[in-house]
C-alpha cells in the first residue's frame, strides 16, 4: 500500500461542455424511449405518460433527498481523512499483508454509519491519501452492507428468518475481498482511476494553507465532483423505474432462478440507499425467494444506477464493467445456495 498521495500528472479531464451534452443526451434518450413505448405499446402501462412522468421525477427526488445527507456526511469523513488525521495514523494500524489489509478495511465499515452514497467521497479521501486501489474498492463493496445501521435494519425487517441476515454480511464480505483480490493482480493501478480523479488529486497535494482553508477548498472538490453524479444517477433511477412495470417482475417471483434474476434487476432500478433497502424487500417476502431477497441485499449497494454514476466519478468504465459482472455473479451463487438451504 503507497502512503504518498498520487501525483503523477493527469491527463486533461473531459469538459464540462462534454460532460454536459453527456447528461443531456441521456435525458432524450429516456424521454424518447417513454413516448416510443407510449405510442406503440399504450397497453404495456396501466397509467399515462404524464402520469408516469410525474412518478419517475418524484422516484428520481426521493432518491436524491434520501441520499444527499450521506453523500455530505461521507465528504465531511473525507475531508477528516485527509487534513485532520495525521500522516501514518491509519496506515499504522493496518497489517502489511494485503489479503490481511483487505480484510481488515471491509470490517471498517462496521464504524462508519454511513450508506453507500457517503462511502464513495469517503473512499476518494482513502485514495487522495495514499490507499492503493485494490483496498479502497474492498472497502467500498463492504462498508454499504457490514455497517451498523444496515445490520440493525436488515435485523429490524428480516430478524434471521431464512438466514437473510447472515447471509448478506457474510456475501458482502466475501464478494468484496474477492473484488479487492483481482484487481490487485492489476499491473498499473492507476491506470483504473479516471483522468478527472487523478487531476483532482493533483490539486489536492497542491493545495497550501491551514488546515481550515485546505478543509473548505477540499469540500468545494468533492462536492463538485459527486454532486452531478448523484443528480444523473437519480433521475436515471426514476426514468428507469417507470421505464419497468414491476407487474412483469412479480409475475417471475416464484421461480428459483428468475426470482433472483428479476429482484437483482430491481435492486439495479430503484437504487435504494442501503440503510432501508430491508423493509423495502421485506414487501416481496412473501412473493419471492429467500435467496432472491439476498440477492437484491447485495447487489443494490453496489451496483445500482446511483451508485455506479457515482463511481464513475473515480473508477473506469471497465472497473464498473467487471465489478458488475463479479457481483450479479457471486449474488446470484449466493441467492441459489441460500434456496437450496432453506
Amino acid at each position: 500500500m503507497a502512503t504518498s498521495s498520487r501525483t503523477a500528472a493527469p491527463s486533461p479531464p473531459r469538459t464540462g461542455a462534454s460532460r454536459t451534452l453527456v447528461a443531456l443526451g441521456l435525458g432524450v434518450v429516456v424521454v424518447t424511449a417513454l413516448f416510443l413505448v407510449d405510442a406503440f405499446a399504450p397497453t404495456f402501462f396501466a397509467q399515462p405518460l404524464p402520469t408516469r412522468a410525474q412518478d419517475g421525477l418524484t422516484l428520481a427526488l426521493s432518491v436524491l433527498i434520501e441520499s444527499l445527507p450521506f453523500v455530505v456526511l461521507g465528504v465531511v469523513l473525507s475531508i477528516i481523512v485527509q487534513v485532520w488525521v495525521p500522516p501514518g495514523a491509519i496506515e499504522r494500524w493496518m497489517p502489511r499483508a494485503p489479503w490481511a489489509r483487505r480484510a481488515v478495511l471491509s470490517l471498517l465499515g462496521m464504524f462508519i454509519p454511513v450508506c453507500e452514497c457517503g462511502n464513495v467521497p469517503f473512499a476518494r479521501g482513502l485514495l487522495m491519501r495514499g490507499f492503493g486501489v485494490s483496498d479502497t474498492l474492498t472497502f467500498l463493496v463492504a462498508a454499504p452492507i457490514v455497517n451498523p445501521i444496515v445490520i440493525i435494519s436488515t435485523h429490524a425487517a428480516f430478524g434471521f428468518s431464512d438466514g437473510i441476515l447472515v447471509a448478506r454480511l457474510i456475501g458482502g464480505y466475501l464478494v468484496a475481498n474477492l473484488i479487492g483480490w483481482l484487481y490487485s493482480r492489476h499491473p498499473d493501478p492507476d491506470k483504473l482511476l479516471t483522468e478527472r480523479f487523478l487531476a483532482t488529486c493533483e490539486i489536492v497535494v497542491q493545495e497550501r494553507g491551514n488546515r481550515g482553508r485546505r478543509t473548505l477548498a477540499q469540500f468545494v472538490v468533492e462536492l463538485r465532483s459527486v454532486m452531478p453524479a448523484l443528480i444523473i444517477g437519480s433521475l436515471l433511477a426514476g426514468a428507469v423505474q417507470v421505464l419497468i412495470p414491476r407487474s412483469a417482475l412479480l409475475a417471475i417471483g416464484s421461480d428459483p432462478a428468475l426470482s433472483i434474476a428479476a429482484l437483482m434487476l430491481l435492486a439495479i432500478v430503484v437504487s435504494l440507499c442501503s440503510n432501508v433497502d430491508a423493509f423495502f424487500a421485506l414487501s416481496f417476502a412473501s412473493t419471492f425467494t429467500p435467496g432472491s431477497i439476498v440477492a437484491f441485499l447485495v447487489v443494490g449497494p453496489i451496483i445500482d444506477l446511483k451508485m455506479m454514476a457515482l463511481l464513475r466519478t473515480t473508477f473506469t468504465t471497465r472497473v464498473l464493467a467487471g465489478m458488475t459482472v463479479v457481483v450479479v455473479l457471486f449474488a446470484f451463487a449466493l441467492g441459489t445456495v441460500v434456496n437450496l438451504l432453506v
